[in-house]
C-alpha cells in the first residue's frame, strides 16, 4: 500500500526522522506504540482510555480521519491519530515511545498534522488533556491550545488553523513579504521557521523591501541579528538568525527587548526559542517538496495572541 512521507529532518543526534501517513496496515504498530508510551505515564484514575488501545479499535479510528506514524531511522517511535468532522478536527492519541521522547518529536508531529489540516477544508481542531498532567496541559498551551471546556480533571483545549499560503517561485515568497509588510507595525514579532533553503530570508526580503528599509536583507548567520532603517518614517526591521541558539537564554543576550516596540522583529530558526519576544506574534513555517526540483513552497502563517488573531481574514486575502 502507498504511504506518502510528510515530512523529514535530522535529530540532533543524527538520526533521521521521518513522518509518514499510516495506514490500517500499520494498525498493530500504532497500538504498541500508543501502549508503551500511555503505559510509562504516572497511573491515574480513572486510567485513560488510550490503555485500552487494539488494533481494531486503531482502524476504527484511522477510518475516521487519518493517522501520522513517525520514524527514526525506520524505527517506529511515535503517533497521532486524527479525527474530522466537517471543519472541525480532534487530535487523538497522541504518543512517543518512551526511548524516543525529549527529541521534540512530538512537536514536529504535532506541526505536519496541523499543517495537514489547513490544507483541507478544516478551520479549528481540539483535543482532551487530564488536568493530572499539569506538564502535559503546558506543552498544549504552548502549541496555542486554549482551554475552551472542563468536564472533571478532562480538559478540552482547541485552537485555529493556520493559514496555508502556496508560492510556485521565489518572486512570489517575496511578494508575500511585501504584503505582510501592508499589515505589520512597530512592535510586531514575526518568527520564521523551515528547512535550510526553504526561503525565509527570501519572505525577510520582501518583508524589507515592502518595509522599505535599507538593505540589503541577507541571512544574519554569523552576526546574528542585523537593523535595517527605515528610509522613510515606518519601523525599522530587526533581522535574527537564530539558528546558532540553544535555548532563549541566549536570544536574550541578544538584548532585543531594546528594540523590539519600535521595530519589526523577525526571527529565522526561532521555533522553541523566540516566542517569549511577544505573547502576540505571526509564526511562518514554510515546507517544500521533497524534489529539489521543485520551487513550490507551502507557507503556514499561525496567528497568535490577539492582534494577529483580528488580522485572520487580511491574511487569507488572495
Amino acid at each position: 500500500m502507498q504511504r506518502t512521507v510528510l515530512a523529514e529532518s535530522v535529530l540532533g543526534d543524527g538520526r533521521l526522522l521521518r513522518l509518514r501517513t499510516a495506514e490500517a496496515a500499520d494498525a498493530q504498530v500504532i497500538s504498541k506504540v500508543i501502549l508503551d508510551a500511555f503505559g510509562n505515564r504516572p497511573k491515574v484514575i480513572p486510567p485513560p482510555p488510550a490503555l485500552n488501545e487494539t488494533p481494531e479499535s486503531v482502524q476504527t479510528a484511522l477510518a475516521r480521519g487519518f493517522g501520522v506514524l513517525a520514524l527514526v531511522d525506520d524505527e517506529p517511535a511515535g503517533v497521532i491519530i486524527v479525527s474530522i468532522e466537517g471543519a472541525l478536527a480532534g487530535i487523538h492519541r497522541v504518543s512517543v515511545r518512551p526511548s524516543f521522547q525529549r527529541l521534540g518529536i512530538a512537536s514536529v508531529m504535532v506541526t505536519v498534522v496541523l499543517e495537514a489540516l489547513a490544507l483541507q477544508s478544516v478551520h479549528s481542531v481540539e483535543l482532551v488533556a487530564r488536568t493530572e498532567f499539569p506538564a502535559v496541559v503546558a506543552w498544549w498551551h504552548r502549541h496555542g491550545f486554549n482551554e475552551t471546556a472542563r468536564t472533571g480533571t478532562s480538559l478540552t483545549l482547541a485552537r485555529q488553523l493556520p493559514v496555508c499560503v502556496q508560492t510556485a517561485t521565489a518572486e512570489d515568497t517575496q511578494a508575500l513579504g511585501r504584503r505582510l509588510a501592508g499589515l505589520v507595525r512597530a512592535g510586531d514579532v514575526l518568527i520564521a521557521a523551515g528547512d535550510l533553503g526553504a526561503g525565509k530570508t527570501t519572505l525577510a526580503q520582501g518583508l524589507g523591501e515592502g518595509l522599505d528599509v535599507s538593505g540589503p536583507v541577507i541571512s544574519p548567520t554569523f552576526v546574528l541579528s542585523r537593523v535595517h532603517r527605515p528610509n522613510g518614517t515606518g519601523p525599522a526591521l530587526v533581522h535574527v538568525d537564530a539558528y546558532r541558539l540553544g535555548n532563549a537564554a541566549e536570544l536574550d543576550d541578544l538584548d532585543l527587548d531594546a528594540s523590539t516596540q519600535e521595530s519589526v522583529t523577525l526571527v529565522e530558526w526561532g521555533t522553541g526559542v523566540a516566542e517569549g519576544l511577544s505573547a502576540d506574534r505571526l509564526e511562518i513555517d514554510i515546507r517544500r517538496s521533497l524534489d529539489p526540483a521543485d520551487e513550490t513552497r507551502w507557507i503556514f502563517l499561525t496567528p497568535v495572541g490577539e492582534r494577529w488573531a483580528n488580522l485572520r481574514a487580511e491574511l487569507e486575502a488572495k
